[in-house]
Protein backbone atom coordinates (compact mmCIF):
# COMPACT_ATOMS: atom_id res chain seq x y z
CA UNK A 1 0.00 0.00 0.00
CA UNK A 2 1.44 3.36 -1.05
CA UNK A 3 2.07 6.00 1.56
CA UNK A 4 -0.34 8.93 1.40
CA UNK A 5 1.40 12.25 0.82
CA UNK A 6 0.01 14.97 3.09
CA UNK A 7 0.79 18.67 3.19
CA UNK A 8 2.42 18.25 6.60
CA UNK A 9 4.64 15.44 5.39
CA UNK A 10 5.59 17.32 2.21
CA UNK A 11 6.43 20.47 4.16
CA UNK A 12 8.57 18.52 6.63
CA UNK A 13 10.53 16.79 3.88
CA UNK A 14 11.17 20.05 2.03
CA UNK A 15 12.23 21.76 5.27
CA UNK A 16 14.69 18.99 6.12
CA UNK A 17 16.09 19.08 2.57
CA UNK A 18 16.57 22.85 2.77
CA UNK A 19 18.39 22.55 6.11
CA UNK A 20 20.71 19.92 4.65
CA UNK A 21 21.36 22.15 1.62
CA UNK A 22 22.27 25.08 3.86
CA UNK A 23 24.66 22.85 5.82
CA UNK A 24 26.29 21.70 2.58
CA UNK A 25 26.67 25.30 1.45
CA UNK A 26 28.22 26.32 4.76
CA UNK A 27 30.72 23.46 4.78
CA UNK A 28 31.69 23.95 1.13
CA UNK A 29 32.20 27.68 1.66
CA UNK A 30 35.01 26.84 4.11
CA UNK A 31 36.73 24.35 1.80
CA UNK A 32 39.42 25.61 -0.56
CA UNK A 33 43.11 26.07 -1.19
CA UNK A 34 43.11 29.07 1.13
CA UNK A 35 41.94 28.63 4.70
CA UNK A 36 39.56 31.30 5.93
CA UNK A 37 38.33 32.25 9.36
CA UNK A 38 34.63 32.87 9.95
CA UNK A 39 35.44 35.43 12.62
CA UNK A 40 37.52 37.32 10.06
CA UNK A 41 34.72 37.06 7.50
CA UNK A 42 32.18 38.51 9.91
CA UNK A 43 34.59 41.32 10.79
CA UNK A 44 33.89 42.99 7.44
CA UNK A 45 35.73 43.85 4.28
CA UNK A 46 38.21 46.57 5.17
CA UNK A 47 39.96 47.95 8.18
CA UNK A 48 41.68 51.30 8.24
CA UNK A 49 44.93 50.05 6.67
CA UNK A 50 44.53 46.52 5.34
CA UNK A 51 42.19 44.46 3.20
CA UNK A 52 40.43 41.57 4.90
CA UNK A 53 41.55 38.71 2.66
CA UNK A 54 39.25 36.13 4.25
CA UNK A 55 36.24 38.36 3.70
CA UNK A 56 37.18 39.03 0.07
CA UNK A 57 37.64 35.31 -0.69
CA UNK A 58 34.38 34.34 0.97
CA UNK A 59 32.15 37.11 -0.39
CA UNK A 60 33.59 37.67 -3.85
CA UNK A 61 34.85 34.19 -4.81
CA UNK A 62 33.30 31.28 -2.94
CA UNK A 63 29.83 32.58 -2.08
CA UNK A 64 28.96 33.64 -5.68
CA UNK A 65 30.11 30.26 -7.01
CA UNK A 66 28.08 28.39 -4.41
CA UNK A 67 24.97 30.44 -5.14
CA UNK A 68 25.48 29.95 -8.88
CA UNK A 69 25.82 26.19 -8.37
CA UNK A 70 22.56 26.21 -6.41
CA UNK A 71 20.71 28.05 -9.19
CA UNK A 72 22.11 25.87 -11.98
CA UNK A 73 21.72 22.59 -10.09
CA UNK A 74 18.11 23.36 -9.17
CA UNK A 75 17.23 24.37 -12.73
CA UNK A 76 18.76 21.27 -14.35
CA UNK A 77 17.29 18.79 -11.86
CA UNK A 78 13.86 20.44 -12.00
CA UNK A 79 13.82 20.46 -15.79
CA UNK A 80 14.94 16.83 -15.84
CA UNK A 81 11.92 15.82 -13.75
CA UNK A 82 9.56 17.69 -16.07
CA UNK A 83 10.94 16.25 -19.31
CA UNK A 84 11.02 12.71 -17.93
CA UNK A 85 7.40 13.03 -16.84
CA UNK A 86 6.08 14.68 -19.98
CA UNK A 87 7.91 12.42 -22.40
CA UNK A 88 7.45 9.36 -20.18
CA UNK A 89 11.08 8.60 -20.95
CA UNK A 90 13.45 7.74 -18.05
CA UNK A 91 16.46 8.78 -20.15
CA UNK A 92 15.17 12.29 -20.83
CA UNK A 93 17.31 15.12 -19.48
CA UNK A 94 17.20 18.94 -19.69
CA UNK A 95 19.08 18.87 -23.01
CA UNK A 96 16.63 16.49 -24.68
CA UNK A 97 15.25 19.17 -27.03
CA UNK A 98 18.65 20.13 -28.42
CA UNK A 99 19.19 23.00 -26.00
CA UNK A 100 22.83 22.01 -25.49
CA UNK A 101 23.71 22.10 -29.18
CA UNK A 102 21.81 25.34 -29.73
CA UNK A 103 23.64 27.02 -26.86
CA UNK A 104 26.95 25.60 -28.07
CA UNK A 105 26.36 26.95 -31.56
CA UNK A 106 25.60 30.35 -30.06
CA UNK A 107 28.89 30.24 -28.19
CA UNK A 108 30.79 29.35 -31.35
CA UNK A 109 29.22 32.30 -33.16
CA UNK A 110 30.06 34.64 -30.27
CA UNK A 111 33.69 33.49 -30.10
CA UNK A 112 34.25 33.65 -33.88
CA UNK A 113 32.62 37.09 -34.15
CA UNK A 114 35.16 38.60 -31.76
CA UNK A 115 32.59 40.81 -30.05
CA UNK A 116 33.76 42.38 -26.79
CA UNK A 117 30.65 44.23 -25.59
CA UNK A 118 28.79 43.33 -22.39
CA UNK A 119 25.12 43.27 -21.45
CA UNK A 120 24.41 43.71 -17.73
CA UNK A 121 27.96 42.61 -17.11
CA UNK A 122 27.57 39.49 -19.24
CA UNK A 123 29.92 38.63 -22.09
CA UNK A 124 28.69 37.86 -25.63
CA UNK A 125 29.27 34.15 -24.91
CA UNK A 126 26.58 34.10 -22.24
CA UNK A 127 24.14 36.20 -24.26
CA UNK A 128 24.60 34.15 -27.44
CA UNK A 129 24.34 30.88 -25.50
CA UNK A 130 21.02 31.95 -23.99
CA UNK A 131 19.70 33.16 -27.34
CA UNK A 132 20.85 29.98 -29.10
CA UNK A 133 19.16 27.78 -26.49
CA UNK A 134 15.84 29.62 -26.75
CA UNK A 135 15.89 29.70 -30.55
CA UNK A 136 16.57 25.97 -30.62
CA UNK A 137 13.60 25.27 -28.36
CA UNK A 138 11.39 27.42 -30.57
CA UNK A 139 12.64 25.62 -33.69
CA UNK A 140 12.07 22.17 -32.17
CA UNK A 141 8.59 23.16 -31.02
CA UNK A 142 7.77 24.54 -34.46
CA UNK A 143 8.93 21.34 -36.17
CA UNK A 144 7.11 19.21 -33.62
CA UNK A 145 3.82 20.95 -34.31
CA UNK A 146 3.83 19.64 -37.86
CA UNK A 147 3.46 16.15 -36.41
CA UNK A 148 0.58 17.21 -34.16
CA UNK A 149 0.37 19.51 -31.15
CA UNK A 150 0.03 16.62 -28.71
CA UNK A 151 2.50 14.27 -30.42
CA UNK A 152 5.36 13.94 -27.93
CA UNK A 153 7.18 11.39 -30.09
CA UNK A 154 7.36 13.90 -32.94
CA UNK A 155 8.67 16.57 -30.58
CA UNK A 156 11.30 14.21 -29.20
CA UNK A 157 12.46 13.17 -32.67
CA UNK A 158 12.61 16.81 -33.74
CA UNK A 159 14.87 17.52 -30.78
CA UNK A 160 17.15 14.63 -31.69
CA UNK A 161 17.43 15.75 -35.34
CA UNK A 162 18.05 19.41 -34.48
CA UNK A 163 20.61 18.40 -31.85
CA UNK A 164 22.47 16.20 -34.35
CA UNK A 165 22.47 18.90 -37.04
CA UNK A 166 23.69 21.67 -34.72
CA UNK A 167 26.35 19.33 -33.28
CA UNK A 168 27.64 18.73 -36.80
CA UNK A 169 27.78 22.49 -37.42
CA UNK A 170 29.68 22.96 -34.15
CA UNK A 171 32.23 20.31 -35.16
CA UNK A 172 32.69 22.02 -38.52
CA UNK A 173 33.23 25.43 -36.92
CA UNK A 174 35.59 23.90 -34.37
CA UNK A 175 37.76 22.56 -37.19
CA UNK A 176 38.15 25.99 -38.81
CA UNK A 177 38.27 28.28 -35.76
CA UNK A 178 41.54 29.78 -34.54
CA UNK A 179 43.38 27.98 -31.75
CA UNK A 180 42.97 30.78 -29.19
CA UNK A 181 39.23 30.92 -29.91
CA UNK A 182 38.96 27.14 -29.69
CA UNK A 183 40.16 27.15 -26.07
CA UNK A 184 37.36 29.49 -24.99
CA UNK A 185 34.77 27.32 -26.70
CA UNK A 186 36.01 24.01 -25.29
CA UNK A 187 36.29 25.52 -21.81
CA UNK A 188 32.65 26.63 -21.96
CA UNK A 189 31.42 23.33 -23.37
CA UNK A 190 32.95 21.45 -20.43
CA UNK A 191 30.80 23.35 -17.94
CA UNK A 192 32.24 25.75 -15.38
CA UNK A 193 31.24 27.77 -12.34
CA UNK A 194 32.61 31.30 -12.39
CA UNK A 195 32.38 34.20 -9.98
CA UNK A 196 29.21 36.11 -10.87
CA UNK A 197 27.99 39.49 -9.67
CA UNK A 198 25.19 39.36 -7.14
CA UNK A 199 22.98 41.31 -9.55
CA UNK A 200 23.25 38.56 -12.17
CA UNK A 201 22.67 35.89 -9.51
CA UNK A 202 19.55 37.60 -8.19
CA UNK A 203 18.08 38.19 -11.66
CA UNK A 204 18.78 34.69 -12.96
CA UNK A 205 17.87 33.09 -9.65
CA UNK A 206 14.57 35.00 -9.65
CA UNK A 207 13.77 33.82 -13.18
CA UNK A 208 14.57 30.20 -12.28
CA UNK A 209 12.46 30.48 -9.12
CA UNK A 210 9.55 31.85 -11.14
CA UNK A 211 9.76 28.88 -13.50
CA UNK A 212 9.95 26.50 -10.55
CA UNK A 213 6.84 28.02 -8.96
CA UNK A 214 4.90 27.75 -12.22
CA UNK A 215 5.82 24.09 -12.63
CA UNK A 216 5.04 23.29 -9.00
CA UNK A 217 1.57 24.81 -9.40
CA UNK A 218 0.79 22.30 -12.18
CA UNK A 219 2.50 19.34 -10.47
CA UNK A 220 -0.85 17.63 -9.89
CA UNK A 221 -1.63 17.75 -13.60
CA UNK A 222 1.86 16.48 -14.38
CA UNK A 223 1.08 13.43 -12.24
CA UNK A 224 -1.93 12.66 -14.42
CA UNK A 225 -0.09 13.29 -17.69
CA UNK A 226 2.73 10.94 -16.66
CA UNK A 227 0.12 8.18 -16.38
CA UNK A 228 -0.95 8.66 -19.99
CA UNK A 229 -2.71 11.01 -22.37
CA UNK A 230 -6.10 9.30 -22.20
CA UNK A 231 -6.13 9.06 -18.41
CA UNK A 232 -5.28 12.75 -18.01
CA UNK A 233 -7.92 13.84 -20.52
CA UNK A 234 -10.58 11.72 -18.82
CA UNK A 235 -9.77 13.49 -15.53
CA UNK A 236 -10.42 16.88 -17.12
CA UNK A 237 -6.82 17.96 -17.75
CA UNK A 238 -6.15 20.16 -20.76
CA UNK A 239 -3.09 18.20 -21.81
CA UNK A 240 -2.06 20.50 -24.66
CA UNK A 241 -2.05 23.61 -22.46
CA UNK A 242 -0.34 21.83 -19.57
CA UNK A 243 2.38 20.41 -21.82
CA UNK A 244 2.95 23.81 -23.43
CA UNK A 245 3.33 25.55 -20.07
CA UNK A 246 5.57 22.82 -18.70
CA UNK A 247 7.81 22.69 -21.77
CA UNK A 248 8.13 26.48 -21.91
CA UNK A 249 9.01 26.82 -18.22
CA UNK A 250 11.42 23.86 -18.21
CA UNK A 251 13.13 25.00 -21.42
CA UNK A 252 13.42 28.56 -20.08
CA UNK A 253 15.15 27.62 -16.83
CA UNK A 254 17.41 25.20 -18.71
CA UNK A 255 18.44 27.97 -21.10
CA UNK A 256 19.31 30.20 -18.14
CA UNK A 257 21.37 27.43 -16.53
CA UNK A 258 23.25 26.64 -19.74
CA UNK A 259 24.05 30.29 -20.44
CA UNK A 260 25.48 30.72 -16.93
CA UNK A 261 27.58 27.58 -16.60
CA UNK A 262 27.93 25.82 -19.94
CA UNK A 263 27.02 22.17 -20.41
CA UNK A 264 26.87 20.18 -17.17
CA UNK A 265 25.70 16.62 -17.66
CA UNK A 266 24.04 14.00 -15.46
CA UNK A 267 22.55 16.41 -12.88
CA UNK A 268 19.23 16.53 -14.70
CA UNK A 269 19.33 12.78 -15.32
CA UNK A 270 20.41 11.06 -12.11
CA UNK A 271 18.99 13.44 -9.48
CA UNK A 272 15.33 12.88 -10.50
CA UNK A 273 15.92 9.11 -10.58
CA UNK A 274 17.53 9.10 -7.14
CA UNK A 275 14.77 11.18 -5.56
CA UNK A 276 12.09 9.11 -7.32
CA UNK A 277 13.54 5.84 -5.98
CA UNK A 278 13.53 7.16 -2.41
CA UNK A 279 10.33 9.19 -2.23
CA UNK A 280 8.23 7.96 -5.14
CA UNK A 281 6.99 9.47 -8.42
CA UNK A 282 4.57 12.08 -7.04
CA UNK A 283 5.57 15.34 -8.76
CA UNK A 284 4.36 17.41 -5.81
CA UNK A 285 7.39 16.26 -3.83
CA UNK A 286 9.58 15.03 -6.69
CA UNK A 287 9.92 18.54 -8.14
CA UNK A 288 10.99 20.50 -5.04
CA UNK A 289 13.14 17.71 -3.57
CA UNK A 290 14.92 17.22 -6.89
CA UNK A 291 15.65 20.94 -7.13
CA UNK A 292 17.15 21.03 -3.63
CA UNK A 293 19.11 17.81 -4.19
CA UNK A 294 20.39 19.09 -7.54
CA UNK A 295 21.62 22.25 -5.86
CA UNK A 296 23.45 20.30 -3.15
CA UNK A 297 24.98 17.90 -5.68
CA UNK A 298 26.36 20.67 -7.87
CA UNK A 299 27.70 22.64 -4.90
CA UNK A 300 29.63 19.55 -3.77
CA UNK A 301 30.85 18.81 -7.31
CA UNK A 302 32.07 22.38 -7.81
CA UNK A 303 33.86 22.36 -4.47
CA UNK A 304 35.61 19.14 -5.48
CA UNK A 305 36.52 20.71 -8.82
CA UNK A 306 38.08 23.68 -7.02
CA UNK A 307 40.42 21.68 -4.79
CA UNK A 308 41.19 18.30 -6.38
CA UNK A 309 43.96 19.57 -8.70
CA UNK A 310 44.68 22.86 -6.93
CA UNK A 311 45.97 25.41 -7.77
CA UNK A 312 44.43 24.51 -11.13
CA UNK A 313 40.68 23.88 -11.37
CA UNK A 314 38.73 21.13 -13.09
CA UNK A 315 35.62 22.00 -15.09
CA UNK A 316 32.67 21.00 -12.94
CA UNK A 317 31.12 19.27 -15.96
CA UNK A 318 34.03 16.82 -15.92
CA UNK A 319 33.38 16.01 -12.26
CA UNK A 320 29.65 15.40 -12.77
CA UNK A 321 30.35 13.23 -15.82
CA UNK A 322 32.98 11.07 -14.06
CA UNK A 323 30.90 10.60 -10.90
CA UNK A 324 27.49 10.63 -12.58
CA UNK A 325 28.07 7.53 -14.70
CA UNK A 326 28.75 5.11 -11.80
CA UNK A 327 25.99 6.67 -9.70
CA UNK A 328 23.51 6.21 -12.54
CA UNK A 329 24.52 2.55 -12.90
CA UNK A 330 23.96 2.03 -9.17
CA UNK A 331 20.53 3.62 -9.40
CA UNK A 332 19.73 1.49 -12.43
CA UNK A 333 20.76 -1.70 -10.59
CA UNK A 334 18.67 -0.75 -7.58
CA UNK A 335 15.68 -0.03 -9.78
CA UNK A 336 16.09 -3.37 -11.56
CA UNK A 337 16.23 -5.24 -8.25
CA UNK A 338 13.26 -3.33 -6.88
CA UNK A 339 11.15 -4.08 -9.95
CA UNK A 340 12.33 -7.70 -10.11
CA UNK A 341 13.92 -7.39 -13.55
CA UNK A 342 17.15 -9.05 -12.44
CA UNK A 343 15.25 -12.15 -11.36
CA UNK A 344 13.64 -12.73 -14.76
Amino acid sequence: MKELLTVKKLTARIAVAIVLLVLVMCVCSLVGTQRISLSAVFAGGHSQQTVNTDYEIFVHVRLPRILLACVVGAALAYAGVVFQGLLRNPLADPYILGISSGAGLGVMIAVMSGYSWTLWGRSPITVFAFAGALLTVWLVWLIGRFTGRANMTGLLLAGVVVNAFFSAVIMFLTSVVKSDQLHSTIFWLMGNMTEESFFVLWVCGGCVLAGIVVLFCISGRLNLISLGEDEATSMGVNTVRTRTIAFAAAAGITAIAVSLSGLIGFVGLIVPHGVRLIFGPDHRQLLPLSAITGSAMLVIADTFARVVVAPAQLPVGVVTAITGGPIFLLLLTRYARKSGLLNK
